[in-house]
């Protein structure tokens, strides 16, 4: 039953008007919908997510979204570039930018202004 229904990520912000800004101006998203105190993003093949106001922002250890990606390395050249800081976790098949490379796939972290965990992947 779930299997076949469209699935969405909620991030949680402890400070909407400072999540937002990173999300719209360093990210580029752009806002479908205004509700709840928080905001709805779109993104492609019809996902989305809920950023929404908690004081449990940043509290997670694991990543809270990840965007599938063809090219991590113009992503995150292109993010690096306004302004987005990867994490250098200390795992095998890590490179200077941060990606890291196995099981398949390529993967790179980084946090946002509510300490949330997010990564953009690559599969091989």
């Amino acid at each position: 039953m779930l299997q076949k229904a469209p699935m969405y990520s909620y991030i949680p912000a402890k400070n909407v008007a400072r999540a937002r800004k990173f999300y719209e101006q360093t990210l580029g998203f752009k806002p479908k919908q205004e509700t709840a105190g928080g905001v709805v993003y779109e993104f492609g093949s019809g996902t989305a997510c809920f950023l929404y106001p908690t004081p449990n922002a940043g509290t997670s250890q694991a990543s809270q979204a990840f965007w599938q990606v063809e090219d991590i390395e113009r992503e995150v050249a292109e993010l690096t570039a306004r302004g987005v800081k990867f994490e250098k976790y200390d795992l095998p098949g890590v490179d200077e930018k941060g990606i890291a490379t196995g099981g398949g796939a390529k993967a790179a972290w980084f946090k946002d202004t509510e300490g949330n965990i997010m990564a953009v992947i690559q599969s091989l």
